[in-house]
């Protein structure tokens, strides 16, 4: 495959994921509120989880064609980009951006903390193995515990779970039967949008001689995080700044534990050696502006984030993608 048809196929790709992952977060939700799930549980875990659809099932596509580094780059590059790009772009021309709930705090932390884990695991021996990918869903399963006894003592006036409500009941209502078949070809879009863009990103990678992993956290990272950019910036326009930032910090959340966790499950061979720049550029970058994020979320200022943060914010990005980009150049 030439360089113009392995474009043509990227586009194509990231064009179906982008249309079905909208209508798949939709049917998800409308779902959720058909068996009366808690706001605030349908926004961070059900939304969350939808609009890291498109990650994971690029993930899971990369994996069964023993792309595992394109797996791992998209998970970590995606993390990157949500904050980066995401948070830079909608601070720098939608700001001021106030947070005033509480959850957000509780939220973060235990992102932050579910950050450690995969690390953890892809440091020991410098591989992700079935059994680590076994674990990564073991600890998506108790972040959701956890999400779900936040839930529970959080108050109702709290500001992201009034958002939420609010975000909601704007939700077309739809009967099961319509939610459900939407849910289904909404998810083989995305399947197809998934299978295209990796065979697009593979054929790229072979053609230029660049490394899956280089792919993964920039071309299909940028690209399946276009869901994200469009909610938060939806999110924002509509005053409510707290859910555009849960949704962030939820989908990094499932960004370390599904999109890393199913891919080493269902892979043929574990990874032999991970690329060492992965842990001395990429994560480290990746936990700078994690880090980054949390001292302009919980500062004492009553504004979080300013045209002067979110231009910060997406300057480093840019000067992370320009490192990658001399990288591959030598």
């Amino acid at each position: 495959m030439d360089i113009i048809s392995a474009s043509t196929y990227i586009l194509i790709g990231l064009f179906l994921l982008i249309v079905s992952a909208n209508f798949f977060i939709d049917a998800t939700a409308n779902i959720a509120l058909q068996f009366r799930i808690p706001p605030l549980i349908i926004g961070l875990v059900i939304v969350g989880f939808a609009t890291s659809a498109p990650e994971i099932i690029v993930g899971i596509e990369a994996a069964w064609q023993n792309k595992i580094d394109l797996a791992i780059g998209n998970a970590i590059g995606s993390n990157i980009a949500n904050i980066g790009l995401i948070l830079g772009i909608t601070a720098l021309f939608l700001s001021p951006i106030i947070i005033k709930s509480v959850a957000i705090k509780k939220i973060y932390m235990l992102m932050f903390l579910t950050m450690f884990i995969p690390l953890a695991l892809m440091k020991h021996e410098s591989n992700l193995s079935h059994y680590d990918g076994f674990i990564l869903l073991l600890c998506l399963v108790i972040s959701f515990f956890i999400l779900k006894k936040i839930a529970a003592t959080i108050d109702s006036n709290d500001p992201v779970n009034s958002q939420f409500s609010e975000e909601l009941l704007e939700i077309d209502n739809k009967n099961k039967m319509k939610a459900f078949t939407i849910l289904i070809i909404s998810l083989v879009a995305l399947l197809v949008g998934a299978h295209v863009l990796v065979l697009g990103a593979v054929a790229i990678a072979e053609q230029l001689e660049i490394s899956d992993l280089i792919i993964g956290l920039t071309i299909v990272a940028v690209g399946t995080s276009l869901p994200e950019i469009a909610a938060s910036a939806a999110s924002i326009m509509k005053n409510k700044a707290d859910i555009a930032i849960g949704n962030v910090i939820g989908s990094n959340m499932f960004n370390m534990l599904a999109v890393l966790g199913i891919p080493a499950i269902i892979q043929d061979l574990p990874v032999s050696k991970l690329n060492p720049d992965l842990f001395i550029r990429d994560i480290a970058v990746m936990f700078f502006l994690t880090v980054m994020l949390a001292i302009m979320l919980f500062g004492p200022k009553r504004v979080k984030l300013t045209k002067t943060k979110g231009a910060f914010l997406l300057a480093f990005f840019a000067g992370y993608q320009y490192f990658i980009y001399l990288n591959i150049t030598g």
